[in-house]
């Protein structure tokens, strides 16, 4: 292999192209060890090729590499290097607050601020890729999107949903204020009515959505009691899924309630997000509709630990105490019944950056290592289809890379302490 350089000094030569969108034509990884994927054992030594942000060669020790000249080194050599880490729900526009009047004070410039910080903040994290299911305000993750992608701002990549699609006084529709400050936040994305959701869902994509989200049931965290049961008629939920489809979009949907996340399956949804209270019914639908469940364990977890501190509301302690006893078994269920895990933390509820103490409660819900490390790479990666760029460190893929101590495939924890972030090619600093 080639001689290694020190860490510092490597960086260093990258400092001047890291500083732009730009980054180095060439960069060789020198790593202690690679991941490939999930289903891999670490290789000992190797150095990961990039080129124009793409992996085009992983050279194991003793093999002949091409490498040409000029290219930066970038020094890991005691470091176990392993692929991106994708979160399937996050909200990068938001932050914990039990504040819900503040959509009613804060424009939406503050928001896309928020945004970019937490975008960093993600990436540092480990986490290469996102899916973003609901911004606070239009364009805000659309236009992260397009930000993190061209390397003005440093982040993840992002799916972004952008709206979410809900009903007239549901889970997702502004609440809580005079029917004249209504409104003026209403964004446009309630419906009644088959036809109605239809056009909502032509009107997210027109608006640059990657995906469709809605809230199938009740929720947590609005500040209407309306039960986490079911929101939409089957009729209105199969129309924004067949709209989503001729567009060529999949659903994510936000369910709790059993016959909720039932009736979303049987419409045909992507994904389910929590599922608190999936039971053998609703996991049969799933099954029967190829759907996956994201179950947001991080996000119960830090609602509990507001609860009777004021943060939030009377009405939504009262959803939180009930949803608390059930949250803890959420994946035992789901794997007695056979449903595929996918990892999603809803970070936004709880602090940005913390997102890997999610493969800490998969770990309690009986995932294994290395199926909790799949959760989030190759099938996190096949969830949104991009299972062929992303997801593995492999030829052709996307330079997403992260490294750590330790082997995750031993202790998927190590991965609450990433080390190094590449998104794209590009060094997360």
């Amino acid at each position: 292999m080639k001689a290694l350089t020190k860490m510092a000094a490597a960086m260093t030569g990258l400092a001047a192209l890291l500083a732009s969108p730009a980054y180095a034509e060439t960069i060789v990884i020198e790593a202690g060890s690679v991941i490939m994927d999930a289903d891999s054992e670490p290789t000992g030594p190797a150095s990961i090729i990039v080129e124009d942000g793409i992996i085009t060669q992983i050279v194991l020790d003793g093999e002949a590499a091409t490498i040409p000249d000029g290219a930066a080194t970038i020094d890991l050599s005691d470091k176990t290097v392993l692929p991106g880490l994708i979160d399937l729900h996050t909200h990068l526009s938001g932050d914990p607050s039990g504040e819900f009047w503040r959509g009613a004070t804060t424009p939406p410039e503050y928001y896309t601020l928020i945004a970019a910080k937490n975008a960093r903040i993600t990436a540092l994290a480990g986490f290469t890729t996102v899916r973003d299911l609901g911004s606070r305000t239009d364009q805000v993750t659309q236009m992260l999107r397009r930000a993190t992608a061209e390397g003005l701002v440093a982040g993840p990549r992002v799916v972004t949903s952008a709206r979410t699609i809900s009903i007239i006084g549901g889970h997702g529709d502004v609440s809580g204020f005079t029917e004249h400050v209504n409104d003026v936040l209403d964004s446009g994305f309630t419906c009644t009515g088959a036809v109605e959701c239809a056009q909502k869902v032509r009107l997210a994509s027109q608006y640059g959505a990657d995906l469709i989200k809605i809230t199938a049931t009740g929720g947590v965290l609005s500040q209407q009691g309306r039960g986490l049961e079911a929101h939409f008629s089957d009729a209105e939920m199969s129309a924004i899924v067949d709209t989503a489809e001729s567009l060529g979009l999949r659903v994510a949907a936000h369910a709790h309630g059993a016959r909720g996340i039932e009736a979303a399956a049987r419409a045909g949804v992507h994904t389910i997000e929590h599922g608190t209270y999936i039971d053998e019914a609703a996991a049969r639908a799933m099954n029967d509709a190829g759907t996956t469940l994201v179950p947001t364990l991080m996000a119960f977890e830090g609602i509990r630990q507001n609860l009777g501190t004021g943060f939030y509301s009377p009405v939504v302690e009262e959803k939180i105490r009930a949803v608390s006893e059930f949250a803890t078994t959420i994946v035992q269920r789901a794997r007695a019944n056979g449903v595929r895990i996918a990892f999603g933390t809803d970070a936004g509820v709880f602090p940005h950056g913390l997102n890997a103490g999610e493969f800490r409660l998969l770990l309690a819900g009986g995932l294994s290592n290395r199926e909790a490390l799949a959760s989030a790479t190759t099938v996190a990666a096949e969830v949104i289809g991009m299972e062929d760029s992303i997801g593995r460190i492999a030829p052709g893929f996307s330079a997403d890379i992260i490294a750590v101590d330790g082997n995750p495939l031993a202790d998927v924890t190590v991965l609450e302490d990433v080390d190094f972030t590449m998104v794209r090619g590009r060094v997360i600093e």
